[in-house]
């Protein structure tokens, strides 16, 4: 699935009732965990003495869980859970069928690749230290989303100021439409003009 060395191999179930013992959990979610979720397997470990690969500053091990779905799809309440159990930074594989999909939380967001064969998961582990390949990895799973370089935090920040000014943008198109008066419409193209020329200077 991932080209990954035998030494960061895991492949350790995590039974749900770890997951519920570490986290608190409304009814909803450990509701949506025993529908959703068929099963959840710690498939490797990102770490000095596994890969090879440095300690970062911030990132101390890199693990890879394999979730395999009842569904096609899961609401991302329940990887938040997983997250929280888990002290780590986590590269998500979810699995249904023949298809797979990376989840990757970055700066408190999720990011997600589309729905992919199993053994197409176009996911490269590079980078100098963990830091670098975990920061790697999330720009690869956000499809362009976070850029190439730069802070990522700020990267995230720029990436949802962009979502918000494009619902803003579509609701402000929505309601030019309907609008009768033309007054109030050009009012609302002026609006539009400037969120426009705002979401143009995020690059």
């Amino acid at each position: 699935m991932l080209e990954l060395p035998r030494s960061t191999e895991v492949n350790r179930r995590v039974p749900k009732e770890k997951l519920y013992a570490h986290a608190t959990l409304t009814t909803e979610v450990r509701d949506l965990v025993k529908d959703q979720v068929e099963s959840v397997v710690w498939r490797n470990k990102l770490a000095e003495n596994t890969a090879g690969i440095a300690t970062g500053e911030t990132v101390k091990e890199l693990q890879v869980f394999a979730v395999t779905l009842r569904q096609r799809g899961l609401d991302k309440r329940v990887l938040q859970v997983i997250a929280k159990a888990i002290p780590y930074k986590i590269l998500f594989v979810l699995i249904f069928g023949d298809e797979a999909q990376a989840w990757i939380e970055v700066a408190g967001t999720f990011y997600h690749t589309a729905w992919l064969a199993v053994d197409s998961l176009p996911l490269k582990f590079t980078g100098l230290n963990l830091d670098a390949v975990y920061e790697n990895l999330a720009r690869q799973v956000a499809g362009g989303k976070l850029g190439e370089a730069g802070n990522i935090a700020a990267a995230v920040a720029r990436d949802k100021q962009r979502q918000k000014l494009e619902r803003a943008i579509a609701a402000l198109q929505k309601k030019s439409l309907r609008e009768k008066q033309f007054n109030r419409q050009v009012e609302l193209n002026d609006e539009l003009k400037r969120l426009r020329k705002e979401l143009a200077g995020l690059g």
